[in-house]
């Protein structure tokens, strides 16, 4: 049963990046709990400027705070959440306009003075797949005060990360900004595209947050390959092949040639963990299959990297560099879980003669359990 297993699991990812060759890239379906970065465009008309969020706004209508945390499970606030998505859109829109009218003043957009910021517009889309979250826009508007040449906008702590969109002008402003930080100035007519460098350095930590705190399946499956030895070889050839594959696809993603739907990648991400950990277990050491699994998952999970820039977007004129710095700060939020996990056990317990059995076993056996129940969830429930 084992070698039949894995035969098919090669071939199952085989056929699956293959079939996707020549495909524009699918947006990625983001589960319902899962925390995404609101999204807005930026317009400035006849002295007016127009702010277009597209956001999950339940989550701000709930109260969480949307800092660091990848999972409004996580939140403690998640039946409120839940509750609120199950609105329809004529009982949810007067509650989230409601809040907008007294969270507007919360977002501090200043020029040669404030921006007094008023609601303008609110849509809530259906209720529809209750395992999906819905994107509900809000747009605010403010007159700019006369005078002004550049704006900036402080995006609210707790409200999770903002992408901003200048919109209108040649060489806009594209960037992202945390809760509880400011953007530059921004021109008004435009000019203040990122350079290289600065796209490079902005989506660095992008990348970082993606693995810590937000990506736990892919720090599961890191670990995973961790604890399969405490030879370094090991470890070294798993996270070689794990990062080569799913910069492949990430890249190809990013670019628009790879499509799977997120109903097949998700789940095998989730299969991915389970693998790896039920190998550790019965396993414990290095065969020659191993990275070659582990490159095939790889490939999905940068299917899952990819779907992340799908959402946020890169900045078009510094396409190639954006990304490289997304992908160098998942490799840097890879490295970090690896050396967290050696700190923490590998180098006081990894030389002892039961690590393997009070360790590595008990920790592969959790870290399937994940795995195994986020399997059922994203196919069955």
């Amino acid at each position: 049963m084992y070698i039949p297993f894995r035969s098919l699991l090669l071939k199952l990812c085989a056929a699956l990046v293959l079939s996707s060759l020549g495909a524009g890239m699918a947006p990625r379906a983001a589960r319902a709990h899962e925390v995404t970065p609101t999204i807005a465009d930026m317009r400035v008309t006849d002295g007016i400027l127009t702010l277009d969020f597209r956001l999950n706004a339940e989550a701000f209508v709930a109260g969480i705070d949307l800092d660091g945390l990848g999972d409004t499970n996580d939140s403690g606030k998640s039946d409120s959440y839940d509750s609120l998505r199950a609105l329809a859109p004529g009982e949810f829109a007067p509650r989230l306009r409601a809040f907008a009218e007294r969270w507007a003043g919360q977002i501090a957009v200043t020029g040669a003075g404030p921006v007094d910021l008023r609601v303008t517009g609110v849509a809530v889309p259906e209720v529809g797949d209750a395992a999906l979250p819905r994107a509900s826009h809000l747009v605010l508007e403010g007159a700019v005060p006369p005078g002004s040449e550049t704006l900036t906008l402080a995006w609210p702590g707790g409200a999770g990360d903002l992408v901003l969109r200048q919109q209108g002008v040649e060489d806009p402003y594209t960037g992202y900004v945390a809760g509880g930080t400011a953007t530059p100035s921004i021109p008004l007519k435009g000019g203040s595209v990122l350079s290289g460098w600065q796209a490079f350095g902005q989506y660095v930590p992008v990348g970082f947050a993606h693995i810590l705190p937000k990506g736990l399946d892919h720090i599961l499956f890191v670990l995973g390959l961790f604890f399969l030895s405490t030879h370094w070889r090991a470890l070294l050839w798993q996270v070689s092949a794990f990062t080569l594959a799913h910069t492949l696809t990430l890249a190809l993603g990013a670019l628009g040639a790879v499509s799977v739907p997120a109903g097949i990648v998700e789940p095998l991400i989730a299969a991915s963990i389970v693998y790896v950990a039920v190998e550790d277990i019965v396993s414990g050491h290095l065969n020659r299959w191993r990275p070659v699994i582990v490159f095939c998952f790889g490939l999905l999970h940068g299917l899952g990297f990819a779907s992340v820039l799908g959402e946020i977007g890169l900045p078009q004129s510094q396409f190639i560099p954006a990304l490289l710095g997304f992908n160098i700060g998942v490799e840097i939020g890879q490295l970090t879980v690896i050396a967290l996990a050696f700190l923490a056990v590998g180098l006081w317990f990894g030389r002892k003669p039961w690590y393997r059995a009070r360790i590595t076993v008990p920790a592969s056996v959790v870290i399937a359990a994940i795995g195994s129940y986020w399997f059922v969830e994203r196919v069955f429930l």
